[in-house]
This record gives C-alpha cells, structure tokens and sequence, in this order.
C-alpha cells in the first residue's frame, strides 16, 4: 500500500426501525451495496410487524419492544438504543417507524438518526402527511429523507425529490407514486453517511451539506 492510499472503511452498520410492512426496509437489504452499508438490526413496537419477517428472510437479527411490555416510553427506547448498541449499530433508519423517539434515544446517537417522510418538508409533517396534502388540494407531492430531531419531522433535510401528479388524486394515488421514490432516496441517504459525504453546516446547524 503506497503511503498516501485510503484505508478501506468496513461497511456502515446500520439498524433499522419498523412499524409495519417494511417496503422501505426491503429496499435498504436490496440496494445497499455491501461494501458501504448493510443492515445488521431491524427492531420494532409491533411483534406482528411483516418487517420482521423480511429481516429473518435474510438472516437479520430483530427484535420487537411492545409499548405495554415496558414502564414508560422513556423506558422502552432506552431498551432498544441498548439493543442496537449491543450489535454495534452505527446510524437508525426509521422506515415506517410509527413512534416519537426519546431525545434519550436521540443522544445515544448523534445525528446518526434518518427518517423518510412522504411529503417535501416543512410543509405537511407528522402523520397522515399524505391525506393531509390531499385535503389541501395540493399537485406538487415528494418525498424527504432528514435527520431525526426532537421536533415532529423538524431536523435537517438530506435529500428531497417532488413528483407533480395529475387528474383524480386520492391518498392510494400518492402513496404508490411516492413509495418507488422513497425507496431510492433512503438507500441514496445512507450511502451519504456511509460515505462519510453528510456533515452539519457550520455556519447554519439546520442545514447538512452533502459532498
């Protein structure tokens, strides 16, 4: 190896919370390349969760936190920061993760916490941000992948894309034009951090600067 060559990083360790389907995790064990990232933890607050299934598909270990298993909210996600700790997990991906995380969680990792959110942010956070748009007679739809903050859906944007719809718009509409594109950018946003390419702005700490 000549004196000035890069080391080779080991791929990003990612853990990944989930609610429900877990399309989105389903994109991440299919597009990541593994040199760069690879999901080593999938946990959730649902045991029933189908996410879970993909994960033992491909050998991922996971793990459910039931709310009612657990003396307060604060307690459960300190549970699961433990648990994913245990495994070495380098950034949270939240994919379709239907909970507020602790800022206790939030500090066990630092800006290492991604979310995707169906709407362009800031306008239309929280939940039901697809009907919420819909109600309001919006064109303009999108997607936002963001870091995770102690507000609703309020830290900084990583990545946005917007598609314009036309005719007949209903929430089933959007979601299935949103979901391919969700399914790109959160692979994309990951191999950012892997690449060590994702840094808050100095100068502006509601921003990150990508490259």
């Amino acid at each position: 190896m000549s004196d000035d060559a890069v080391p080779a990083r080991d791929p990003l360790r990612v853990g990944v919370l989930a609610s429900g389907q877990g399309t989105n995790l389903q994109a991440l064990l299919d597009r990541l390349p593994p040199d760069q990232a690879r999901v080593v933890a999938v946990a959730g607050d649902r045991a029933d969760a189908i996410a879970f299934r993909r994960a033992a598909d491909v050998g991922v270990e996971h793990a459910a936190f039931p709310r009612d298993e657990h003396p307060s909210r604060e307690a459960r996600d300190a549970a699961i920061a433990a648990w994913l700790a245990a495994r070495e997990v380098e950034l949270v991906v939240l994919a379709g993760y239907m909970a507020i995380l602790t800022p206790a969680f939030l500090r066990a990792f630092p800006d290492r916490v991604l979310n995707v959110h169906p709407s362009l942010l800031p306008a239309f956070p929280g939940i039901r941000a697809i009907e919420q748009a819909v109600a309001y007679g919006v064109r303009v739809f999108g997607v936002t992948v963001h870091l995770v903050d102690e507000g609703v859906d309020t830290g900084p944007i990583v990545l946005q894309e917007a598609i314009q719809l036309h005719g007949p718009i209903d929430a089933a509409t959007v979601h299935a034009a949103l979901q391919p594109i969700e399914h790109r950018l959160l692979p994309e946003a990951v191999g950012l951090v892997a690449r060590g390419a994702l840094r808050r702005d100095p100068d502006d700490p509601r921003r990150v600067l990508v490259g």
